[in-house]
């Protein structure tokens, strides 16, 4: 489960790594039917589009076992305390939902910005591990990345908050037009149960999906045990402060928890 040093090597220099078939059809079933659940809920951490549609469900581990046990699922976790050398935990845990015709943009940013700024993380030892539940098309609002643009650190921004329902620091069309110069534009697609890891000062966005395709994807944020946040100021489950080291299930976990639920049904 640990890293190639290739795979290392990308992380490093072009800040992201994409592993496909990283889950069964088996495990991403069992998500797949959980997330459903999930987006029936109604609750403060479950934000909507502005047409009512999902949009994202946040720390989803607290109320959900199946991603719980996902969120220690030694496959994501990991490669982490691998590459930093120590103890990991969750800073922040979300499904974000696009869904089919109607799945709004995420627009350009970072994201250690807003864990500097909001959260008082204060190194970029935090990095974003992404599950596909759907497949990943070219045409369904999928994730593009600007590679390379992490090396240039935090970078300036602006919040928006008329674009969509949740609040954003974004990165300005210039600077966007001139880190893609520099860097290129990669879109990683593929099928249920495909990884992608990419580091926190990564710019990155998404457009709005207008296909009969939803494209629902798990987002991890992990953190180093030693670089927790110092500040919080937003709610606990955008931030979460139980800096407890994750405690990894055996890889099997998911399907033993499909047992587990048939046997009681």
């Amino acid at each position: 489960m640990d890293l190639t040093e290739d795979q290392l090597t990308q992380l490093r220099d072009e800040g992201w790594v994409f592993m496909p078939d990283y889950f069964s059809t088996e495990e991403i079933a069992i998500l797949k039917d959980e997330s459903r659940k999930v987006f029936q809920q109604k609750r403060d951490e479950i934000y909507l589009e502005k047409n009512g549609t999902p949009r994202s469900a946040f720390a989803v581990h607290r109320y959900n076992e199946a991603f719980d046990i996902l969120g220690r699922h030694p496959r994501l976790i990991a490669p982490l305390k691998q590459l930093w050398g120590e103890d990991v935990y969750l800073h922040q845990y979300k499904i974000n939902a696009k869904a089919k015709f109607t799945g709004d943009v995420w627009q350009w940013h970072q994201d250690y910005g807003n864990w500097l700024e909001k959260d008082g993380m204060m190194e970029p030892r935090a990095m974003n591990i992404s599950v596909f539940l759907d497949e990943v098309f070219p045409f369904n609002g999928p994730l593009m990345l600007i590679p390379r643009s992490h090396t240039h650190g935090v970078l300036d921004s602006t919040q928006d908050t008329q674009t969509t329902s949740f609040p954003l620091y974004t990165q300005s069309p210039e600077l966007v037009e001139k880190l893609v110069d520099e860097g290129g534009l990669v879109v990683p697609t593929g099928k249920p149960g495909s990884m992608l890891m990419f580091d926190g000062n990564l710019v990155h966005g998404s457009s709005g999906n207008i296909t009969p395709y939803p494209r629902n994807i798990v987002y991890l944020t992990v953190n180093a045990c030693s670089n927790a946040i110092q500040k919080p100021t937003r709610e606990e489950w955008l931030a979460h402060q139980d800096f407890t080291p994750i405690e990894m299930v055996p890889d099997d976990a998911l399907l033993r928890y499909a047992e587990r639920q048939k046997a009681v049904a």
